[in-house]
C-alpha cells in the first residue's frame, strides 16, 4: 500500500472513531508529517484526498477541520452519544445570525480594503477596539503592544522559537498541560522540562527552584479554567508567580483562552500583577464564538514587539474575521453571547457535581473543585487499567479522554485521570454519564 495511503486510512478512522471529532482542527501539514514519518507532500496528498471525500475542509491561513455529518449534532442530542471528550464549543450556542451581520457590516465598512494582505500586527480599528475589552480583565496595553494572531497555537508556536532578552531557551511547562502544544515542542526539539501542577494548585518552592536553577526561558501556564485539570490558581499563586518572574528574570507566558468561559468575576491574571514587563498574556476568541473563526490575541512587553513581529513575519489571519469581530465586539454582542455560554456551561458544571456527589459515595475518584469553564480532572486510582477503561465506555457511548496524553513524554510523576469536558455534553446526559464511568471505574478497579 502507498504511504498516503495509509496515512489517509488511519486518518479517516480515527474520524470515524470520534478522535477528531467534527469541527476539531486537524494537525498542521508539518506537524503530521513529523507524527507519520513521512513527508510533507504525503500529508498534503492525503489531506487534500480527504477534503475531496468531504471528511474535512480547510480554511485559508488556518488549517483543515473535521466535516460534521448529517445527524451528528442530532445523534448526540437524542442520546446515542455522551461527549465528555470534546473541547469544541457547543453548536447549539454558536451564534450564527448575530456573526453573519456582523460579517455583512464589515464588508460594508472596509470594502475594497478587505482584499489587501493586511497588517501583520492585526487590524488597526480592531487593535484599538481590543484595548478596552482587555482592559475589562485588567489587562491594560497600549495597541501598539497587542497583535492579533490565528489563535493561541500559533502565538504559542513563535514565542516557543524566538529568542528572549535573558538569553535562556529551556521552556518550563506545567505537568499536566495543553497537549498539542507539548506534542509541538517535542517534535520541534525545542528544549522543555516540566513543573508538577495538580487540582490543590502548584509547589511555588518547586517553581522558584526550577526558576533559580537557570536556563529557563519562559514558564508556560494556564493560569484560569485549566486544560486539562479545569482549576485556576489562587490569588496569592499569581501573585507570587508573577514576583518570581521578576526575581530570576524569567517570563510568563499566560494562556488565558478560557478568558471568558466563567463565572469567576473577580479574577485578576497574572499579567495584572505584572510590575517588570516579564508576562506575555494570551487570549483566544474561538471557544467562545466558534473554532474556524481562528482569532487570538497576544499582548507582549515592548522589548519583545520586534522580535515577535520579526518571527510572526506576514498577516496569518483573515482581514474579514477580524473586521467583523470588531464590530462584534464593538456593538456589545460579544458580551451578550458570553454571559449566555458560561450560564449555560455553569448549568452543566453543577449539574455534573451533583452526579459525582450522588454516584461517588465510595470516593472512587477524586474530583477537582471546579465551578466554572468546561473542564474536570476525574482522579483514578493507579490501579485501573485506562485503555480497558475507556474502551468499555465507548462500547456504552461514551467518549472520555485519558489524561496521559497532557503530559510530556519523559514526565514520570503522571496522576492517572480522565479529563471530563461539559462542552458538547448535554445537560440531560450529564447525570447517565457521570453514573456511568464511576461504575466502570469500579469495575476495572477490582480487575
Amino acid at each position: 500500500m502507498k504511504r498516503y495511503l495509509a496515512i489517509l486510512s488511519d486518518m479517516e478512522q480515527k474520524i470515524m472513531d470520534g478522535q477528531y471529532s467534527p469541527g476539531q482542527k486537524l494537525p498542521s501539514v508539518r506537524i503530521a508529517a513529523k507524527l507519520y514519518g513521512c513527508s510533507v507532500s504525503t500529508i498534503t496528498r492525503a489531506y487534500a484526498e480527504l477534503e475531496k471525500r468531504h471528511a474535512i475542509y480547510s480554511i485559508a491561513q488556518s488549517g483543515f477541520y473535521v466535516v460534521g455529518k448529517p445527524g451528528d449534532l442530532c445523534d448526540n442530542i437524542e442520546g446515542k452519544m455522551i461527549d465528555f471528550a470534546s473541547a469544541s464549543p457547543d453548536l447549539n450556542v454558536f451564534p450564527y445570525l448575530d456573526f453573519q451581520h456582523c460579517l455583512n457590516k464589515a464588508i460594508d465598512t472596509y470594502k475594497y480594503y478587505l482584499f489587501t494582505y493586511g497588517d501583520s500586527q492585526g487590524l488597526e480599528r480592531l487593535r484599538q477596539t481590543l484595548v478596552s475589552h482587555l482592559a475589562n480583565s485588567q489587562v491594560f496595553a497600549k495597541a501598539e503592544r497587542i497583535f492579533v494572531t490565528s489563535g493561541v497555537q500559533p502565538a504559542l508556536e513563535v514565542l516557543a522559537k524566538m529568542p528572549f532578552p535573558n538569553g535562556n531557551s529551556i521552556i518550563l511547562a506545567e505537568q499536566p498541560s495543553y497537549d498539542i502544544y507539548l506534542r509541538f515542542l517535542e517534535a520541534e526539539g525545542i528544549p522543555v522540562c516540566g513543573v508538577k501542577r495538580t487540582a490543590a494548585g502548584i509547589d511555588l518552592r518547586e517553581l522558584e527552584e526550577k526558576f533559580k536553577s537557570g536556563g529557563i526561558k519562559f514558564f508556560y501556564t494556564m493560569s484560569r479554567y485549566h486544560n486539562p485539570l479545569g482549576t485556576s490558581y489562587s490569588v496569592e499563586e499569581r501573585k507570587a508567580i508573577a514576583g518570581l518572574a521578576g526575581k530570576y528574570n524569567v517570563y510568563i507566558v499566560e494562556d488565558d483562552y478560557m478568558a471568558d468561559l466563567g463565572g469567576d468575576r473577580c479574577f485578576d491574571p497574572i499579567y495584572a500583577y505584572d510590575r517588570i514587563a516579564h508576562v506575555i498574556y494570551l487570549k483566544s476568541f474561538s471557544k467562545i464564538i466558534f473554532p474556524g473563526l481562528r482569532l487570538g490575541v497576544a499582548v507582549l512587553p515592548e522589548r519583545l514587539l520586534e522580535t515577535f513581529r520579526t518571527f510572526k513575519r506576514s498577516a496569518d489571519t483573515s482581514l474579514l474575521s477580524q473586521a467583523a469581530l470588531e464590530v462584534y465586539i464593538k456593538n456589545g454582542m460579544y458580551e451578550r453571547h458570553k454571559r449566555k455560554i458560561s450560564s449555560q456551561y455553569a448549568a452543566r458544571m453543577r449539574t455534573l457535581n451533583e452526579a459525582v456527589q450522588r454516584y461517588n459515595k465510595a470516593g472512587l475518584i477524586e474530583v477537582s473543585d471546579v465551578k466554572s469553564g468546561v473542564y474536570m480532572q476525574f482522579k483514578l486510582p493507579q490501579s485501573i487499567n485506562m485503555e480497558r477503561l475507556t474502551k468499555r465506555l465507548a462500547s456504552r457511548n461514551i467518549s472520555v479522554v485519558s489524561g496521559k496524553g497532557f503530559y510530556l513524554s519523559d514526565y514520570l510523576e503522571r496522576e492517572k485521570f480522565l479529563r471530563i469536558s461539559i462542552s458538547r455534553a448535554q445537560l440531560e446526559q450529564i447525570d447517565e454519564g457521570v453514573k456511568a464511568i464511576i461504575e466502570e471505574a469500579g469495575l476495572c478497579s477490582s480487575w
